[in-house]
């Protein structure tokens, strides 16, 4: 039962995975087109790029008192951390599996 529960946590990172890719390319085109200074901060591939990662779970785009902008950030945002939780909580109920053999 408890891989079982692990597995579902797969499943909410998969979903927050699948939310991530739709909001965080969006958010990106939207920086690159009305921001252009912070967009130059984040380099080539910002995808991927950690200094791009770190300013939007840092939550830095309010300071740019822009609407549009945290309507499409915040979503990613969100969907980065139940990525996070989803693969910490799996992987947590696999050492306690492992632990109760």
């Amino acid at each position: 039962m408890t891989l079982f529960f692990a597995l579902c946590f797969i499943g909410v990172a998969i979903a927050g995975f699948s939310a991530f890719l739709i909001f965080w390319p969006l958010t990106l085109v939207h920086v690159r087109d009305r921001h252009p200074a912070v967009a130059g901060g984040f380099g080539d591939f910002a995808f991927l790029d950690g200094k791009a990662l770190r300013w939007l779970v840092g939550g830095r785009y309010h300071a740019l008192d822009d609407r549009a902008l945290s309507g499409l950030a915040t979503p990613a945002r969100i969907a980065l951390c139940v990525i996070w939780f989803g693969l910490g909580m799996a992987g947590l109920l696999w050492l306690y599996s492992l632990a109760m053999k």
